[in-house]
């Protein structure tokens, strides 16, 4: 039987208003093809990594040696930090919303004994984790964070930064302070923040582990790799104890990137195979992020966001998010129960929005890397023709006179 060959994709364009991934820039798509058909271990591309993990403390804002980037998404950089959690170790987790909640699953299955494991192999329950759920469209705070580790007093404390699955920015202030105070060594999801918000995780030493992710804030193919920075107090933790994990074990990982025995050295030992093309388009990521600065960036997404926030109000819609990279909205009442209709809709003309992933479903519209008038102003006009394709009325004029009023005021074109 012969088998058919398939034609070549030919995958079209889509404007990425979504939580992430978002539009890799230009410069990382062109940094990423450019590349000649190099080793791995090629001096160019070994020196491109010195060069990346030596840019990503200056991002990160630390002195942690033990700073670098794990092959892969949000997820390996995510595995990578909770790797030192233990069977039996006590961890009081954070959720709220889909993804902190997917981060407390997986603090579940490091922390479960093997008897918890054998009793619900695909979902261990932990009697050492505890889940502190927060209502969805509510933000972490810093009384419920020193509530939670006062009576728990676990070894670690877990949290996200900004929850995209409904757009909420947690407490780090809080929570870092609630660790310190208590003896915990704090572990935050910052996948969605870096490279968005400017802060500097050196003022935060309640924090042990950080790990982030490429295709968010840093604009970066999904597939490159996911920054992470950890604290010599985990790093000590993590000798003294081990790991079940060769893979995402942090010390085999900063090895490779030239980091041994907490010092840097002028080359690596080998890990895992890293792609040439993924360093050269990780490495102009975080070029284009120190250049821009952190904190234009960060008052570039302050300023698009409060537009298109207001816009959307002036539609009808109820803003539920404080995240300014994204915006989580619900419907106006005469639209409820059709945002996956609205969404599909729009995804199907290229316009790619999402919904929430956990209930209540609401809708979400991001601004990863379309810091731009005529962008935010596209997404306007295309979200207020979905709605009156769904037969809402939706002025406007008074939509135009937003843009232009913001626009014209203050916020640079």
């Amino acid at each position: 039987m012969t088998m058919p060959i398939y034609p070549q994709l030919e995958i079209s364009e889509t404007l990425a208003a979504g939580p992430g991934p978002g539009n890799t820039d230009a410069r990382v798509l062109a940094a990423f093809s450019r590349v000649g058909m190099a080793d791995h271990m090629q001096d160019d591309v070994l020196r491109g990594m010195i060069e990346c993990k030596h840019m990503l403390r200056r991002l990160w804002g630390t002195q942690n040696t033990h700073t670098f980037a794990v092959a892969g998404t949000g997820w390996s950089g995510l595995d990578t930090m909770f790797s030192a959690v233990m069977p039996g170790d006590t961890v009081v987790a954070f959720v709220n919303g889909t993804f902190s909640g997917i981060d407390a699953k997986t603090l579940n299955i490091k922390a479960a004994t093997a008897a918890e494991h054998a009793a619900n192999p695909l979902d261990p329950q932990a009697a050492s984790v505890t889940t502190v759920e927060i209502p969805h469209g509510q933000s972490i705070s810093g009384e419920v964070i020193e509530t939670a580790l006062a009576r728990h007093k676990p070894k670690w404390a877990f949290m996200a930064h900004w929850e995209t699955g409904s757009g909420r920015i947690n407490d780090l202030q809080g929570f870092s302070d609630a660790c310190s105070r208590h003896g915990a060594m704090g572990l935050i999801d910052a996948v969605s923040s870096l490279g968005v918000e400017e802060f500097a995780i050196d003022d935060y030493p309640g924090v042990a582990g950080w790990a982030s992710c490429p295709q968010k804030g840093l604009c970066c193919l999904p597939l490159t790799y996911a920054p992470v920075s950890f604290t010599d107090a985990y790093i000590e933790a993590l000798k003294t104890r081990g790991a079940y994990s060769y893979v995402h074990n942090p010390i085999f990982e900063a090895r490779h990137w030239g980091i041994v025995n907490g010092q840097d050295v002028d080359k690596g030992s080998y890990h895992r195979t890293h792609s040439a093309y993924a360093v050269s388009a990780f490495h102009e990521s975080l070029r284009l992020a120190l250049q821009d600065g952190l904190a234009k960036r960060a008052h570039s997404y302050r300023t698009h966001e409060a537009v298109l926030r207001e816009a959307l109000t002036a539609m009808g819609c109820e803003v539920t998010s404080n995240m300014t990279s994204l915006v989580v909205l619900n419907l106006p009442p005469a639209l409820a129960g059709r945002e996956m209709e609205l969404v599909q809709n729009c995804r199907a003309q290229g316009f790619g929005i999402w919904p929430t992933l956990s209930e209540p479903v609401q809708v979400r519209i991001g601004i990863l890397n379309l810091l731009d008038r005529g962008v935010i102003s596209k997404i306007v006009h295309l979200f207020a023709d979905a709605m009156r394709d769904l037969g809402a009325e939706v002025d406007g004029a008074s939509i135009a006179a937003i843009l232009d009023t913001r626009y014209g005021t203050s916020v640079a074109a």
